[in-house]
């Protein structure tokens, strides 16, 4: 007995001590790679400003890239919008910095951050600096951020295949597919455009989801081919038949028609960079990369005394937690600090949300009405500011957006699945309910509705309907009658929703961002004597490689982000949506645009 005793406790001892140390190289681990996640890039004295679009991503708000998330097969360093277009004005007036040299192909940026970064090139030029863009396989998007650049230069190889075609969206319907599994949506809406809900429930688009559907590409296109035809001075209507009778699909015809200016190899394009930055042979010649060139020279300015508070509201609205999505309670919590802080003197709520949950968006809408009483409320629209998204922020003192921003989108619908036949026919699982009274079982999801059940959703619906035309127009100074002929669910493009008073100006972050700081009482803007703060705050490298080991990504999500797959996914997986009120402002689905 005694020496079971010894060994048992050896054992655990033993134990004790293996934890104890690989508690300590765990942590090791963690120190090591924090460490050099947060080292600074080392800079050329002087070069060529690259933007391989392959190897960086603009979006909002920078996302931290770990070492660790590289070996998980992360390609792209994030990089946000604002440092984004900060580091394209610095270089303009760095002598360090020759020239940009763009690669917008492979780019995972949304088209209204495109369109934002384009503004900036745009910019970069008028220094006197060029702009040289190299193409291999373009498309409409890509084509549309080379267009700004002083010259195009395109790869001649036989494998080089443009792929300009315009726009388009693929809408995907689920009825049959649900029909066979034995799922019946019960879909209740106010507004005849509100297609939310549809996709479940028809197997072909109605006539208004066809009609707001094709006003949208449309309206994008025109602001894609109209910005090219201007920077390339080319007739939009000859444009437009080339595009129509596919007669851009070669490097060749893309040099016939004027829409680059140089066939080359890569050994030819490195001789003429070198040229162009006055070196005498490639090998000589220094490339800075963006992603480090704007975490260098891009940096907040903790010393100044104001601040532009920026407020992030990316995501789906929800009522619950949820880090990457705009929680009703958690922005709340952020909007009302800000409000309390002294020291930020404006905000920008940057949204860039297809809406949600109705109860969290009037949550957030509520302590922004309050924010605004003290302080400045610029809002200002990335590629989604629709429904919930338009909800939180109409109130503003000023609203901007992108062309290509989809908003609007005002409209409500609830929507209930009844799993009965899938419950009976297919899985054979009978089920009761006991209830204290006639219509506990509501929305269980076991039965369909009744008449009185239906009714009384479809009040609900309309009365929040009513609310958020209210909402509209007390925050846009509209009359209600006017609000409602252009609600109704509709979905209209940034450049549409100017012209219905949705918005009041076409214009970037840094557009906003400089209203603000006018809105303050200042005449000029200094941004040297502003510190613009973003929110919610990025975590720390150590939190962004927790939540790595802890595995918080969902694979599926991630394999199907950005394709058309996307939306079968969230169709499936938002079946039961939140199991609360069922009532949502929110868009159909996050189109996916293939341009």
């Amino acid at each position: 007995m005694k020496d079971f005793t010894r060994t048992l406790l050896a054992v655990i001892c033993g134990l004790f001590i293996m934890g104890i140390i690989g508690f300590f190289m765990f942590m090791g681990i963690i120190g090591s790679l924090a460490g050099m996640s947060t080292a600074q890039p080392v800079l050329p004295k002087s070069g060529v400003l690259t933007m391989d679009m392959s190897k960086i991503a603009i979006q909002e708000q920078a996302t931290e890239m770990t070492p660790l998330a590289a070996i998980q097969g992360a390609t792209a360093t994030s990089v946000g919008l604002w440092d984004a277009v900060q580091a394209i004005k610095m270089a303009a007036a760095d002598p360090a910095v020759k020239y940009i040299y763009l690669k917008p192909e492979f780019s995972i940026t949304e088209l209204s951050i495109g369109e934002e970064v384009r503004k900036a090139l745009n910019d970069f030029r008028k220094s006197g600096k060029p702009v040289v863009a190299y193409l291999e396989d373009p498309t409409a998007g890509n084509y549309f951020m080379a267009s700004v650049a002083d010259k195009i230069y395109m790869n001649g190889n036989a494998g080089a295949s443009p792929m300009i075609t315009g726009v388009s969206s693929q809408l995907i319907f689920l009825k049959d597919i649900l029909d066979k599994l034995g799922i019946n949506m019960q879909l209740i809406r106010h507004g005849k455009y509100k297609s939310a809900g549809e996709m479940y429930i028809k197997n072909a688009p109605s006539d208004e989801n066809l009609e707001q559907n094709q006003a949208m590409v449309k309206s994008l296109w025109n602001t894609i081919s109209t910005t090219i035809c201007a920077s390339r001075q080319i007739d939009p209507e000859q444009f437009n038949s080339w595009v129509d009778n596919l007669q851009l699909g070669s490097a060749k015809e893309m040099l016939e028609h004027h829409l680059v200016d140089e066939i080359v190899t890569r050994e030819e394009l490195k001789n003429s960079l070198a040229t162009l930055a006055s070196v005498e042979k490639p090998s000589e010649l220094k490339f800075i990369p963006f992603a480090d060139y704007a975490s260098v020279k891009v940096a907040a300015n903790v010393k100044a005394k104001k601040k532009i508070a920026v407020i992030y509201a990316e995501g789906e609205i929800v009522p619950t937690e949820g880090k990457d999505q705009i929680s009703g309670d958690r922005f709340s919590d952020i909007i009302s600090k800000v409000r309390a802080d002294s020291s930020v003197k404006a905000v920008v709520l940057r949204v860039n949300s297809p809406g949600g949950s109705v109860l969290a968006a009037d949550k957030i809408k509520t302590e922004l009405d309050l924010l605004k009483k003290d302080k400045p409320l610029i809002a200002s629209y990335g590629s989604y500011a629709a429904s919930g998204g338009y909800w939180i922020s109409n109130n503003a003192d000023k609203i901007f957006t992108d062309a290509t921003t989809l908003t609007g989108s005002i409209g409500v619908f609830s929507l209930i699945p009844d799993i009965s036949k899938l419950q009976k026919n297919v899985l054979h699982i009978n089920s009761v309910s006991v209830n204290s009274n006639q219509h506990s079982d509501l929305l269980n999801q076991f039965r369909p509705l009744d008449k009185k059940e239906t009714a009384y959703m479809q009040n609900q619906v309309e009365n929040i309907y009513h609310a958020f035309v209210g909402t509209v127009s007390q925050g846009r100074g509209l009359e209600p009658d006017f609000v409602d002929s252009i609600a109704q669910g509709r979905v209209w493009t940034g450049s549409e929703a100017l012209g219905i008073h949705l918005v009041d100006e076409i214009g970037t972050l840094e557009d906003a961002i400089n209203y603000a700081i006018i809105s303050t009482g200042t005449e000029t803007v200094e941004l040297s004597e502003w510190c613009i703060e973003g929110y919610p705050k990025k975590p720390s490298s150590i939190e962004t490689i927790l939540e790595m080991f802890g595995m918080s990504t969902n694979p599926i999500e991630k394999a199907v982000a950005g394709t058309p797959f996307r939306n079968i996914y969230h169709a499936f997986k938002n079946i039961g949506m939140d199991g609360r009120s069922n009532i949502y402002a929110r868009l159909p689905y996050e189109y996916v645009f293939n341009y």
